[in-house]
């Protein structure tokens, strides 16, 4: 570790954190599949429930449309610095929510 960023294989700035939580899930717990449910329930309820509309659509068009950036930010006719933005305060979220489902 350096400062405070944790620089190892579950890079927790990464857009992929979500997916590198199942696979540390999956390594450390062979038999997980009911946590890994309880996690991907929670992170629908999360991206339902706790998301700004925006944000829901943008996370939503991102992870599981598999649109890029400058996609979505021309389908939405914003600049792809605000889709960055919005995907970030939303991702921000889901951590902060889905931090307690583990």
């Amino acid at each position: 570790m350096k400062g405070s960023r944790y620089e190892g294989p579950f890079d927790t700035r990464a857009s992929e954190w979500i997916g590198d939580m199942a696979v540390w899930h999956q390594k450390n717990d062979p038999d997980n599949s009911e946590q890994r449910e309880r996690m991907f329930r929670n992170l629908h309820k999360v991206i339902r429930d706790e998301l700004t509309p925006r944000q829901k659509q943008m996370v939503e068009m991102y992870f599981f449309q598999h649109k890029n950036i400058p996609a979505i930010a021309k389908e939405l006719g914003v600049n792809r610095s605000t889709v960055s933005r919005t995907l970030n305060r939303g991702m921000g979220r889901i951590q902060k929510y889905l931090k307690y489902s583990l």
